[in-house]
């Protein structure tokens, strides 16, 4: 901040949910001097959370919708093959159709999947550095690691497959390098040798441990003054259009602002400010396997599994699937066994040791919706109300941008990217 540059009043923030995007909104908000809570019923950085158990990926390159032209050809084979990257249970079809037809919808034309992708490039074209320093603000600078993202394809011809989805990255700046396959080889040894052709994408990075240093984070926002709360936030106790508190199963918190940031969670108070966000689980599995036996230089995706493979603090991270069910439903850990045997037909390495391997297996929510792009600015309902979720696969590395946009709204600054494409007056 320019120090002539006037601060704007402080406001009591009260900030719901303490993921990714809540801490990251809780640190903007301190720094523009305002009164912070942080409101969660569970432990920061803790396993419930979809911030917990991504890929650990910080890419620019995560431009690309889910929703692409021609996706709805390949949805009927999606609800019979339970091995394919998205799957879809019979028994949630029914009340899944309204989120799928808007869903397909969204990626049916090259215009609309151009449009957001322009949109999550505002939000993640520089993560990696506003990463690496909120981690070197919060004193954990190793856990955010800058060696390059490396996507692993069979042959050239498998690249060139992909390729409305690389001309969408590189038409918003995302630049890389092509690597034969001796190059994969000195990079990733690793890597079995059906894999011919990667593309290297220098400006990317990754996260060493997700949960902790959402933790960190958290403890960062605290000791600059926030306060955290540990209840579940029920609802807003709404005054002649401005807010007075938010509600919660161990009383009122009172506030002039109050920023929804609980994931899939958000959707049932979206709804008490006005607004009906069309949103579902796109539920994600990972495996941890711990102790394996070589550490990867960079993270990989190999083009065939679709899956992020990270070595994190804890062990080679497999992550990746998108399962969509209803909220309650329990886990297919099915899921996270076809994990492990991709993980075993990528490294050679693993095949004999895999099956003896100590192995985290996780499932969580991410929220998604239709169009690929989260809701952040004010609620129809009450302008005192904020809306940051809906982040579907870059919530990890769109939280930086997403809270300073956050924290601009609210205190009436030039926004740090044009809030437009994520105003949930699209829905």
């Amino acid at each position: 901040m320019n120090p002539i540059e006037k601060r704007p009043a402080p406001l009591r923030v009260v900030v719901i949910g303490a993921g990714i995007v809540g801490a990251a909104c809780a640190i903007e908000l301190l720094r523009d001097g305002h009164h912070v809570t942080l409101l969660d019923p569970d432990e920061p950085g803790g396993t419930q959370a979809a911030s917990y158990g991504n890929a650990a990926w910080l890419s620019p390159a995560s431009v690309v919708p889910m929703s692409m032209p021609g996706l709805w050809k390949k949805l009927p084979g999606y609800l019979f093959d339970k091995n394919s990257p998205l799957t879809i249970r019979w028994s949630a079809l029914p009340s899944l159709l309204p989120w799928l037809a808007r869903f397909i919808w969204a990626g049916a034309s090259v215009a609309r999947v151009e449009a957001t992708a322009r949109a999550l490039s505002a939000l993640l074209r520089d993560a990696p550095a506003r990463h690496r320093a909120l981690a070197q603000e919060a004193g954990v600078p190793g856990l955010i690691v800058s060696r390059g993202l490396l996507y692993a394809y069979p042959d050239r011809a498998a690249f060139e497959a992909e390729a409305l989805g690389w001309r969408l990255r590189r038409d918003n700046a995302v630049s890389w390098k092509e690597l034969d396959a001796q190059a994969i080889r000195e990079l990733v040894p690793e890597l079995d040798r059906r894999y011919q052709f990667a593309i290297l994408l220098q400006q990317g990075a990754n996260c060493a441990d997700p949960g902790a240093y959402v933790a960190a984070l958290v403890r960062h926002a605290l000791g600059q003054g926030a306060a955290l709360h540990q209840a579940r936030a029920t609802g807003f106790d709404l005054q002649n259009g401005h807010l007075r508190a938010v509600l919660t199963d161990r009383g009122a918190l009172p506030c002039e602002r109050a920023v929804i940031a609980a994931g899939i969670h958000s959707k049932a108070l979206a709804r008490s400010v006005g607004d009906n966000v069309i949103m579902e689980s796109e539920r994600g599995y990972h495996v941890v396997i711990e102790n394996p036996p070589f550490k990867l230089a960079l993270p990989v995706m190999p083009a065939d599994a679709k899956t992020g493979n990270t070595s994190t603090l804890s062990g080679l991270r497999i992550a990746g699937q998108v399962e969509l069910t209803r909220l309650q439903a329990d886990p297919d850990w099915s899921r996270a066994d076809t994990l492990l045997r991709h993980a075993a037909a990528t490294y050679p390495a693993l095949a004999t040791s895999i099956g003896s391997a100590a192995v985290q297996r996780w499932m969580g929510h991410r929220p998604s919706t239709t169009d690929g792009r989260p809701v952040l600015g004010p609620a129809s309902g009450c302008q005192d109300v904020f809306h940051a979720f809906g982040h579907g696969h870059v919530g990890l590395a769109s939280a930086p941008v997403s809270g300073r946009l956050v924290a601009d709204l609210i205190s009436g600054r030039p926004p740090v990217v044009d809030p437009a494409p994520y105003s949930v007056k699209r829905f």
